[in-house]
Formats: C-alpha cells, sequence, structure tokens
C-alpha cells in the first residue's frame, strides 16, 4: 500500500498535478485539515477528502448524503454499496469508516485518475473495490438484488451525462437494488429546476417513496447547486432526515410526498431517445 501524503502545513496549500484519461487533475492540500485534499479535474472540484478524518464530509451536498447513508440501516450495520463515479471515494471512505464490514464497488470511468487516487489518497479497506469503466454498462453486469445502496454522482467534467439521466437507467438501477434498497443521486441544476424536476419524475417512475434534499435558496431559483434525489420502494427515513439536514451548519429542506408532487407537476420522465446532459453550471461553481 502507497505511503499516505506528509502532513500539509496550514500555511501552505501543498498542489499535485497530473494528466489523467480525461483531462487534467490537482490534488490541492486543505491549509486547515493536514491530512485533507480536494480533487479538481479541469479545473471543476470533484471530491474532499480527510484522510485522518473518512467522516468529515467538506462538501453540503455530500454531507446530506452521508446523512442518508446513516439512516439506511441501523448503526455500524455492514451496507454492499454500489458507487456510480468516483472521485476521490469520498462516500465510499464514510461508509467504510462508519459502517465497518461493508462490500463496496466504486465504478469510475477514468483508469488514469483510479491510479492517481489509489497512489496520493490511498484506501485501507479490504471491502472496497475500484472498476474502471462506463457506470452504466457496468451497472448492467451486477446481479438482481446485489445491492443495498446506489449511488449516483458521475460528472463528465461538470455535466452527468445524458445516458445516465434516463427511465432505463433508472429501471437497471431498481433491477439491481434489493428489496429495501435505497437509491441516491447528485443531481446539479439551478434557475427554474427543469431538469432536476425531471430527474425527479424520471425516478419517480419506478420508485414509490422519492425525496430530494436541497438549499432553500437552490428550491427558490437563486442559485445554481445540488438536489440530493433518494428513493425506494419502502418508506423513507424522511422525518429523521429532515432533523439531520436542518442541524448542518448550510440547511436544508427535504421534499416529499405532497410537497414534491407539487414541485415536480408538469415534468417529464425522460427516455433514452430523447435525453440530455445535465446544465452548465456556471463558472466557478463549487459542489455545495
Amino acid at each position: 500500500m502507497p505511503d499516505a501524503p506528509r502532513p500539509t502545513p496550514r500555511t501552505a496549500r501543498a498542489v499535485v498535478r497530473a494528466e489523467v484519461d480525461h483531462g487534467s487533475a490537482e490534488l490541492v492540500g486543505d491549509p486547515d485539515r493536514p491530512l485533507a485534499w480536494t480533487l479538481l479535474v479541469d479545473g471543476t472540484a470533484q471530491s474532499h477528502v480527510d484522510l485522518a478524518d473518512p467522516e468529515h464530509l467538506e462538501f453540503e451536498y455530500v454531507r446530506r448524503m452521508g446523512h442518508v447513508v446513516d439512516l439506511a440501516a441501523p448503526p455500524w450495520a455492514p451496507l454492499r454499496a454500489l458507487h456510480l463515479g468516483g472521485g476521490a471515494w469520498t462516500l465510499p471512505r464514510y461508509v467504510a469508516a462508519t459502517r465497518p464490514g461493508s462490500e463496496q464497488v466504486v465504478v469510475e470511468l477514468d483508469a488514469a485518475l483510479i491510479d492517481l487516487v489509489s497512489s496520493r489518497l490511498p484506501v485501507a479497506d479490504a471491502g472496497l473495490t475500484v472498476r474502471s469503466g462506463d457506470a452504466r454498462a457496468l451497472l448492467a453486469t451486477r446481479p438482481s438484488a446485489s445491492a443495498g445502496l446506489v449511488v449516483l454522482d458521475v460528472f463528465a467534467g461538470a455535466r452527468t451525462p445524458a445516458h445516465l439521466t434516463t427511465w432505463e437507467f433508472v429501471a437497471d438501477v431498481r433491477r439491481v437494488l434489493d428489496e429495501d434498497g435505497i437509491y441516491m443521486a447528485n443531481v446539479a441544476d439551478g434557475g427554474t429546476l427543469d431538469f432536476a424536476r425531471d430527474q425527479i419524475a424520471t425516478v419517480a417512475a419506478h420508485f414509490p417513496q422519492t425525496a430530494i434534499v436541497a438549499a432553500p435558496d437552490l428550491l427558490s431559483g437563486r442559485r445554481f447547486g445540488n438536489v440530493v434525489v433518494v428513493a425506494s420502494a419502502r418508506e423513507l427515513p424522511v422525518p429523521d432526515l429532515a432533523r439531520r439536514t436542518a442541524a448542518d451548519p448550510f440547511r436544508a429542506r427535504v421534499l416529499a410526498g405532497a410537497e414534491l408532487r407539487t414541485l415536480v407537476r408538469g415534468a417529464r420522465v425522460r427516455r433514452d431517445r430523447a435525453s440530455t446532459p445535465s446544465p452548465i453550471p456556471p463558472a466557478g461553481f463549487f459542489g455545495q
């Protein structure tokens, strides 16, 4: 196992640069956390990882996903998780730390990025497997009912590819999940949230229980940001999730039931034949 990076002084911002298969990657040291790094690809922040504290979730939307992980099963119970989109494996590290014994597969398209992260930000967990390939293609190879958690957090540059936004894709997610499994998707949008509303409608076409977590100013159209979509065939822990997100430093709202149906009224279910990638974020957008 490669050595972890040495602690970075608080006054310094260590930077590691590398050309990867799909762009230019940078690992930027966090001056406030000696063993923490932010991964950027072509200038877009993809992940923040603290090697000394994998339970620290810096990005707002990842913290919200962490709350869902905490509520997905009894405390410390292991999960069978499939992560579509790798980055620096922030959420898989969190699952490994909070639910020892979990079996996790991470799918990342960029093989060179996998090499960079595994050498510079190694994970010592035998239950974590990282595979290189297209997320949808590898999803199709997974056995039915083989996962209790599927997470979609894929960006090509700063946009989610079109083939990961459709009814057909979510149908395969539903096949791979067990009867109590939970699906989470990171959806980036802003303004009138047309893309996010369509994504919620597309997910809800397969899952009877659907909720979202998002910042109030995003829901009101005042900024671009991340909507976390959560779905399952079983009842979701909406009240507990709402309490946790309301207590975060940057509070979020949880919408489900009638509120969510009102939000998605008029939205369309996206199919393969007419799919589009997620919107282009504004310059300087940082995962929130």
